[in-house]
C-alpha cells in the first residue's frame, strides 16, 4: 500500500555549500522516496517563498507532516500535493516554505513509484502524460548572478537540437564546454567556473558570442549534427527601473528589444530566456511578434511556473515558452499544471534545474513523463551530470 507512514526532514548541502531541505517519505508497505529542494540565485519576485531551511523544516513538521502520515497515499500525487497546500494555507507557501513542500512532494512521488516497482518517469507519466526525451540545454559560459566579473548575460547555453539521442546530446554539450575552454586558452583568457560549472571568463558579451558560436560550429562538425546555442539573459538582474544596464552601456526597453532581435537573427539563437524584466508582458509580446517564429522566447521570472501568470502571457502572446522549476511553485502537481496549460496553448515547456542544485534527479523524470521538448541541466559538475546520466539511463530503460 502507498499510505504514508512517515516523513523525515533534514538539512543537507546544495552545490554552493548552502543548506537546503531534504525529505524522506516512507509508506506502510515499505515504499521509500528521498528528494532534496534546489535553490536559485537569480530568483523571480513572484516565486513561491523559500524559507531558511531550519524554519521550513520546523514549519513542515508542525503543519504538513501530521496531515500526511497515516492519512494520505503517496501513490496519489495530487492528494499529497493538496495536503501540502492545505497545511500551508497561503498562496505562495510562505507558511511551510516552498523548499520543504517541494522536497516532500518529490519524495512522495518516488515512494509511490517504489511501491509500484516502476521508474519515477513511468509513475508520473501514468498519472499525467506520455513519454518523450528532452534535448538538454547546457550552460557553457556564465556570468550575471552566477559569476562575478564575467559576462553581463547570465548564461550561454549549448543546444544540440540535431542530436539523434539524449546521450549524444549530452556528450555534445560536454564537448562544447570543453571546446570553449580550449578557445579561451588559445586567446590567453584565464577562466574560473561559476555556480553551474560554466566557464566564467573576464570577457565582454561580444567576445563570448564569438567563442560560443565557434565552439558550437567545431563540435557540430565533429559529431555530424546541428549544435547551436541559446541564452538566459536574466534581464531582471540587468534592469535598474529605467533601463537595462550592461556595465557602462545602458539600453532602454525599446533598445533591449532591438538588441535581442538582432542577436536572434545574427546567431540564429535556438532559445532566449528572460530577454526582458519580469513584469514586462507587453515587451515580451512585442519581441515575440518580431522573432517568435524563429526562436523560443522563454519566460522564467516572467511566469515562475505559475498558471495564472502563464495565462496572462498566453492571452497577450507574450513569449512562446515557459521554464518549469518545481520549487518555484512548490509541488509537482502545480508544475505539471503549468506544463499542461502551456502545451494546450502552444507554449513549449522547458524543465529546469537551479543554480544551487543537489544530486536529486526528479526533473529528468518529470521532463520525460510530461513529454517536455527541452531540459536545462547544466553541463558539468556532479549535481548537473546526475540529471544527464539519469536521462541516459531512462532512454536505455525505455528501449
Amino acid at each position: 500500500m502507498t499510505r504514508i507512514s512517515g516523513v523525515s526532514l533534514r538539512r543537507v548541502l546544495d552545490s554552493r555549500g548552502n543548506p537546503t531541505v531534504e525529505a524522506d517519505v516512507l509508506t506502510v508497505s515499505g515504499g521509500f522516496g528521498r528528494a532534496a529542494a534546489p535553490s536559485g540565485a537569480s530568483t523571480g519576485e513572484h516565486e513561491a517563498i523559500e524559507l531558511p531551511p531550519g524554519e521550513a523544516i520546523a514549519a513542515a513538521r508542525k503543519h504538513a507532516v501530521p496531515r500526511l502520515v497515516e492519512t494520505v497515499h503517496a501513490g496519489n500525487q495530487r492528494e499529497v500535493d493538496a495536503a501540502l497546500r492545505g497545511a500551508d494555507g497561503t498562496e505562495n507557501f510562505s507558511e511551510i516554505g516552498a523548499n520543504s513542500a517541494v522536497a516532500i512532494s518529490m519524495a512522495a512521488a518516488k515512494a509511490g513509484a517504489d511501491v509500484l516497482g516502476a521508474p519515477l518517469y513511468q509513475h508520473l507519466g501514468g498519472a499525467f502524460r506520455g513519454e518523450n526525451f528532452p534535448v538538454p540545454l547546457g550552460n557553457v559560459v556564465g556570468g550575471g548572478e552566477h559569476a562575478a566579473d564575467a559576462t553581463h548575460i547570465q548564461e550561454f547555453l549549448a543546444a544540440p537540437v540535431g542530436a539523434p539521442s539524449v546521450a549524444e546530446a549530452a556528450f555534445a554539450n560536454a564537448a562544447v564546454h570543453e571546446t570553449v575552454g580550449e578557445l579561451l586558452t588559445e586567446r590567453g583568457v584565464p577562466a574560473a567556473k561559476g555556480d553551474e560549472g560554466a566557464w566564467a571568463p573576464a570577457i565582454d558579451d561580444a567576445e563570448a558570442f564569438e567563442i560560443v558560436a565557434e565552439a558550437c560550429e567545431r563540435v557540430a562538425e565533429d559529431v555530424g549534427f546541428e549544435v547551436t546555442f541559446g541564452l538566459d539573459m536574466a534581464a531582471s538582474e540587468l534592469w535598474n527601473g529605467d533601463a537595462y544596464q550592461y556595465g557602462e552601456t545602458s539600453r532602454s526597453p525599446a533598445e533591449q528589444i532591438d538588441y535581442v532581435a538582432d542577436l536572434v537573427e545574427e546567431y540564429e539563437l535556438a532559445y532566449v530566456e528572460d530577454p526582458l524584466e519580469e513584469n514586462d508582458f507587453a515587451g515580451f509580446a512585442e519581441l515575440t511578434d518580431r522573432v517568435g517564429d524563429r526562436t523560443l522566447l522563454c519566460g522564467d521570472d516572467l511566469f515562475v511556473t505559475n498558471t495564472e501568470r502563464l495565462q496572462q502571457g498566453i492571452e497577450m502572446a507574450a513569449g512562446n515558452s515557459i521554464l518549469i522549476k518545481p520549487n518555484q511553485i512548490g509541488t509537482l502537481s502545480l508544475a505539471v499544471d503549468a506544463i499542461e496549460t502551456a502545451t494546450r496553448n502552444g507554449f513549449t515547456p522547458v524543465i529546469s534545474h537551479r543554480s544551487g542544485e543537489t544530486e536529486d534527479t526528479t526533473i529528468a523524470h518529470l521532463a520525460v513523463a510530461t513529454g517536455a521538448p527541452f531540459i536545462k541541466t547544466g553541463t558539468v559538475g556532479g549535481e548537473r551530470t546526475a540529471k544527464l546520466n539519469e536521462l541516459i539511463r531512462i532512454a536505455e530503460d525505455a528501449v
